[in-house]
């Protein structure tokens, strides 16, 4: 889970623009305007990104974008996308654990009105450092 930058080759066709990614294989996508094929070219990065993270796959090496060689009517941008963000926006769906902590913790804890699912979350964002 990360940042992430890779080169997209924009190619103009008939009233948009398709989108590829030469360093991850099935990474396509397209737009009818630059920026809205800039927005889903990060979307596509980004699903393709997180689920070679699920897999344990490993992430390709981003290409030097100077290096590609394009057409006429292509040209190279980066496109950047942070699976962290991309993991909080779409897999936001609660999953339930359990947890042990001593019992006096337990009611001071409980007396004060804590929430221990809010104070878990706080804590695990804080060691991750998210």
């Amino acid at each position: 889970m990360a940042k992430y930058a890779y080169p997209a080759v924009f190619t103009a066709e008939n009233n948009s623009y398709s989108v590829s990614f030469p360093d991850i294989d099935g990474c396509l996508t397209f737009g009818e305007t630059i920026p809205e094929a800039i927005e889903m070219a990060e979307d596509a990065l980004c699903l393709m990104l997180y689920d070679l993270e699920e897999e344990g796959s490993e992430i390709p090496k981003p290409s030097d974008a100077k290096e590609l060689k394009v057409n006429n009517n292509e040209f190279v941008t980066m496109i950047a996308c942070d699976t962290v963000e991309y993991r909080k926006f779409y897999d936001n769906k609660a999953v339930k654990k359990t947890l042990t902590v001593p019992n006096w913790m337990n009611t001071l804890a409980e007396k004060a009105g804590i929430n221990f699912s809010q104070v878990l979350q706080e804590a695990l964002k804080q060691k991750l450092g998210l």
